[in-house]
């Protein structure tokens, strides 16, 4: 079994952003056990901003300047990966850094590199230990949080299992922080944006995902034909059981049957979005029904200024998100076209997402 195993700042770090070497301990301890019987363990881990605030002084709360977060990641990766030395060489493994960015998962030849990679390490019997390259990450294209890297990650080595630890328990069904009667939710076969509403935000001040973040993760996850276990990370033996997939352990979400191929799920999760367009009922069941192309004539309208391979949100009329492509025409030159009325389907032109381009997200 492949298991890649996500730690948010929260969990990595104490409450005073310090970095927390019992939980790291903790975590390294289990990866021995579950590599003792036989199992393959990828860590990614959040954490180098929280140490790096807690090195300089900066006590008050996350700042929001990129120049700061990344001189901040600078100072705090380090001393994070020291940590995971530390920890992982106390039961005789050996750790090996690796720092991604989008690029890496958008570029083909650099998603073979990255894969190739993370194989070799795990062949050497290396712990893989992942982190966002923030001190170099352009603002423009950049994950923010670890949890879709986490994700993407599980897709790149053909994981079994994404295991998603955070400061609670799992996924309920309102903010546990404010609603007392909230109910953990034990099982998820379809993540609804009602669940993802009621998850909440950010835990801390340091970190930078939250529950919604990690049912987004999931979802990726799923599409990728892997299990997803969000559970707490100060509970014993986490790993060790889940490997087993006990019952009780936190949420678990269910891998979707049809899974998606490797480029089609950086078109739908890897890029963010920068425009929508919606289409009338008949575009939207030839999308849904047929697999077909999107044509500037089943366009109802759009917003965004994207350009030639943007990637976009489809929606139908009510605005619902029924799939995600790459834009063949840029926004300018689909108005010009929706003014004219263009309904040549056979026109290259009339094409505005090509089914090969388009991934259907219902």
């Amino acid at each position: 079994m492949r298991l890649v195993v996500k730690l948010g700042s929260s969990s990595v770090t104490g409450g005073d952003g310090s970095i927390s070497h019992g939980t790291l301990r903790a975590i390294a301890s289990q990866i021995a056990a579950i590599r003792d019987r036989g199992h393959f363990a990828v860590i990614v881990s959040s954490g180098a901003i929280a140490a790096g605030l807690n090195t300089l002084g900066i006590v008050d709360k996350r700042p929001s300047d990129l120049s700061v977060l990344q001189a901040l990641s600078a100072v705090g990766q380090s001393r994070l990966m020291a940590a995971y030395n530390q920890a992982l060489g106390g039961f005789g493994l050996i750790a090996g850094q690796v720092l991604l960015t989008p690029l890496d998962f958008i570029n083909r030849q650099q998603y073979l590199h990255a894969r190739q990679t993370l194989e070799k390490l795990l062949e050497l019997g290396v712990i893989p230990v992942i982190n966002e390259n923030d001190a170099v990450a352009d603002d423009e294209i950049r994950f923010g949080d670890n949890d879709r890297i986490a994700a993407l990650v599980a897709n790149l080595i053909t994981a079994d299992l994404l295991v998603l630890l955070t400061d609670q328990n799992g996924v309920y069904t309102s903010d546990p922080r404010v609603d007392a009667k909230a109910s953990l939710v034990e099982e998820i076969d379809e993540i609804s944006e009602v669940l993802k509403a009621a998850a909440g935000g950010p835990g801390t001040q340091r970190g930078s995902g939250g529950m919604a973040s990690k049912l987004q993760a999931a979802s990726i996850a799923s599409w990728s034909g892997v299990d997803v276990l969000i559970a707490s990370a100060t509970r014993e033996l986490v790993l060790v059981e889940a490997c087993d997939r006990r019952p009780g352990l936190g949420t678990y979400v269910n891998k979707r049957k049809v899974r998606l191929s490797a480029r089609k799920l950086w078109i739908a999760f890897a890029n963010p979005s920068v425009g929508r367009v919606l289409v009338d009922d008949g575009a939207k069941s030839a999308i849904l029904e047929h697999s077909s192309s999107l044509l500037s004539i089943g366009v109802h309208s759009f917003e965004g200024s994207f350009l030639e391979d943007d990637p976009v949100e489809v929606c139908d009329l009510y605005g619902e998100v029924i799939a995600k492509g790459l834009v063949r025409v840029s926004a300018e030159d689909l108005r010009l076209a929706t003014k004219s009325k263009v309904t040549d389907s056979q026109s290259p032109s009339s094409i505005l997402i090509h089914r090969d381009d388009l991934v259907v997200l219902v």
